[in-house]
């Protein structure tokens, strides 16, 4: 029988606070009730049957400022009710991974009915997410008290209060005993050891296999294993660069030799990081997990209509008017753009041009010294004009109007890379293919690689924790005076919680890496001491990027992930770029040029045919490499069977009852006659 809400009691006598919900500080009492009643009313009703409570002090009283603060919780019966819902996958006893349900819930490793720690407190505040997200208007025309915030039959209240300025935020707590405990085993004692990810079998082998996953979910903890990942396969080639620094600088023949282990180098990681990463997410259950059926996204608008394929009513947009901001608009202003940053390219050279003619004039140490000076400002305006552009990027994405979330993310990401890629690496092609000043370009890709580096550390992760430091200690003089009215703990770590800043996702996380990769591919065989700036670089942005997640912002909720998505197709297309700049590279060089000393189409055509045999290399090295492990192929493919059987002796299941009515009936008009 199935198990429904409505035949189970989820009150609970204890109430663990998992999600906060901020209103606005005039929010009517009247809007509070509702929203309150519709938060805590059963599922069958239309509620979310969840625990929902105000920010109380000691005497069960809301204080003043935190009147407009709710916690929100939920029962232990709820909870695995509501991971049946979301279709969390887990580990059942015959070591399969399989959607959990209710009903079995005794057939899945690790399940007591006398423990509640089945579900990590990361898929506890992800179910919660799901289920006030999908709290809908049923009969409401509008929000109580506010009659300008319209409602239609399904649409999401959730969604509708924030966009409206009713809700000011809604975020999950974070568990500090169990974030001190992460912390310990993460970045607060510096060593080179891995990260506590789940990396499986002879991979990826580690310390806590579910750390990181089971406090901020599978999306942040593959960010992680691919940055400790990408990290650890650049020091092979550090190390084979190092020597070619030091020894051979000038030697450009020496340099095929490392420029084509690079390429194939750049190839293999890439392979065997969906191996692992198929390992990882296999154990974690989201590479078999069913997709959900995706909602549009907040920000989207239109007139109100029927969806052809729900059949529920939303707000329809014609793809033509869309199409038209895009080619329009957004395309023009993206060309404007890459016109801007190449304009700003041919200052740097300008400057480039009045250094070296002041160091040639002078021949001083200071004037050696101001060589570095154009490079290391223009790294600092590519860092501004990036963030700048960013901004731009996220206001015309949000303005076409995009229906669903991942349309507006490959929208995004697409704009943000074309222009992070001309802006970054254009003056190192027009130093390496007009200007062809080998020397110039390895000193233009040392500063902007360090430089970034350095900026990069500074901004994202020094800067928010000194600025999250000074404000947590405002919160605690404040709460050190009030503690003779609240309950200080809990009081302290929501107020200081709610003003820290909200982690917008994995998106500059991963630019950045993507940005690192191109500055290590692209130009190798001219600068092979790039690799080892970037290991360095990494064994600290691990731990910045920890610091930056466990105390400079708010924790994120966890989202199911089976992949780094996009981004493995970006980094992809870099190592195939990273073809074809090596060989432009080595074809230019003095002694390759010197065996063709009087025919240049010959050279031409066979730096052509080098490249194409290279790319060829690569893709046959791709296809080669499975992206998932014959083991895995074996599970996934023993689930799909089950699922089909499943499937099979259900619709046999109806058959069987459907003939049985039909000859009960039959029988019924015999008698009958």
């Amino acid at each position: 029988m199935k198990v429904t809400l409505s035949a189970l009691d989820t009150c609970e006598s204890s109430f663990t606070p998992l999600v906060v919900i901020e209103l606005a500080q005039d929010v009517k009492d009247e809007t509070k009730e509702w929203l309150k009643n519709r938060i805590i009313t059963k599922k069958k009703d239309g509620g979310a049957q969840l625990m929902f409570r105000p920010l109380l002090n000691k005497y069960e009283k809301e204080t003043l400022e935190n009147q407009n603060l709710y916690l929100v919780g939920a029962s232990n019966i709820r909870l695995l009710l509501g991971a049946e819902a979301v279709g969390l996958v887990k580990e059942s006893s015959d070591s399969a991974m399989r959607a959990f349900t209710y009903g079995t819930r005794h057939s899945f490793k690790g399940f007591d009915d006398n423990n509640d720690d089945f579900l990590t407190m990361a898929e506890c505040q992800f179910i919660i997410k799901h289920e006030l997200e999908n709290l809908r208007a049923r009969d409401e025309k509008m929000i109580p008290g506010y009659p300008q915030a319209k409602l239609y039959p399904g649409k999401s209240l959730l969604r509708r209060l924030l966009t409206s300025g009713i809700v000011i935020q809604v975020f999950p707590l974070h568990d500090n005993e169990a974030l001190k405990k992460l912390e310990d085993t993460w970045y607060t004692r510096f060593t080179l050891k891995h990260q506590p990810l789940a990396f499986e079998r002879n991979h990826f082998v580690l310390i806590d296999p579910d750390s990181i996953r089971g406090y901020f979910g599978e999306t942040i903890a593959l960010y992680f294993g691919f940055l400790e990942y990408f990290t650890f396969a650049l020091i092979p080639m550090a190390v084979i660069g190092l020597p070619y620094y030091l020894f051979v600088w000038e030697d450009y023949d020496k340099y095929v030799i490392f420029a084509s282990f690079n390429l194939i180098w750049s190839t293999v990681i890439l392979e065997v990081w969906k191996r692992g990463c198929a390992n990882m997410t296999y154990r974690w259950g989201t590479l078999v997990m069913k997709r959900q059926f995706e909602e549009p996204r907040p920000g989207f608008h239109g007139v109100l209509g029927i969806n052809s394929v729900t059949g529920r009513e939303e707000p329809l947009y014609p793809s033509y008017k869309r199409q038209l901001r895009i080619y329009l608009v957004s395309l023009p202003f993206v060309c404007l753009c890459l016109y801007f940053s190449l304009y700003v390219m041919m200052i740097y050279f300008d400057m480039e041009a009045w250094a070296l003619g002041l160091h040639e004039s002078s021949r001083s140490e200071w004037t050696s010294v101001l060589l570095y000076v154009p490079s290391i400002i223009y790294a600092i305006v590519i860092e501004i004009l990036n963030r700048l552009y960013r901004y731009a990027a996220e206001f015309l994405t949000s303005w076409e109007n995009h229906r669903l979330e991942s349309a507006y993310q490959n929208h995004l990401i697409l704009k943000v890379l074309v222009f992070n890629f001309l802006n970054c690496f254009a003056s190192l092609f027009y130093i390496a293919f007009v200007l062809k000043d080998m020397k110039l370009l390895r000193q233009s890709l040392a500063t902007l690689l360090i430089t970034s580096q350095i900026l990069n550390q500074v901004v994202e992760s020094l800067l928010p924790y000194w600025l999250q430091r000074k404000h947590h200690m405002q919160v605690k003089r404040k709460v050190q005076a009030l503690k003779a009215d609240i309950d200080a703990t809990l009081y302290e770590q929501v107020i200081l919680e709610k003003e820290m800043g909200t982690y917008l996702g994995t998106f500059d996380d991963y630019l950045e890496l993507f940005l690192q990769f191109g500055y290590v591919s692209l130009f190798s065989c001219v600068y092979p001491l790039a690799a080892a700036f970037a290991v360095i670089n990494n064994f600290t942005e691990v731990n910045s990027d920890a610091l930056k997640m466990c105390r400079v912002f708010k924790r994120p909720f966890s989202e199911p992930s089976a992949s780094i998505g996009v981004w493995q197709l970006a980094f992809e297309t870099m190592s195939v770029i990273s073809v074809v700049t090596n060989c432009a590279l080595i074809g230019m060089s003095p002694q390759v040029n010197a065996l063709f000393p009087e025919s240049k189409t010959d050279l031409v055509l066979i730096v052509v045919a080098v490249e194409h045999a290279l790319l060829a290399l690569k893709f046959i090295l791709a296809f080669a490499i499975p992206d998932k492990p014959r083991h895995i192929q074996m599970k996934l493919a023993r689930l799909e069977f089950e699922s089909l059987e499943a499937l099979k002796q259900q619709q046999m299941k109806l058959t069987a009852e459907k003939l049985k009515d039909e000859s009960r009936e039959e029988g019924g008009e015999k008698s009958a006659g």
